[in-house]
């Protein structure tokens, strides 16, 4: 699988597994098997409804944690510095929640 460099020296991989238009019922045994198929970098967004589920789906997993990469987007409504702090302090807090750990 293809991988980049950050900047900070982690290699993140360039292909991963998105959640969009997953039901949150159905999110958690999708990601359990993307994991398991090799996928180490999850996709979702707040506005997916599914956060908590990818939480779950990677406490599961056999996969440690530091292997896996999570990315999400945020509402548009979440502009802006103070607003965007807050929303990704509640988007981290569903998926601890959602007991990925953290």
């Amino acid at each position: 699988m293809k991988t980049a460099t950050l900047n900070n020296g982690i290699t993140m991989p360039m292909l991963g597994f998105g959640v969009y238009q997953i039901a949150p019922e159905q999110t958690e045994a999708a990601v359990i098997g993307a994991l398991q198929n090799g996928y180490r970098l999850i996709d979702t967004a707040a506005a997916y409804m599914n956060e908590e589920a990818v939480g779950r789906a990677i406490k599961q997993s056999s996969v440690p944690r530091d292997e896996i990469f999570i990315t999400t987007k945020l509402w548009v409504q979440d502009a802006g510095e103070a607003a965007a702090a807050q929303a990704i302090d509640t988007s981290l807090q569903k998926r601890v929640n959602g007991h990925l750990g953290w």
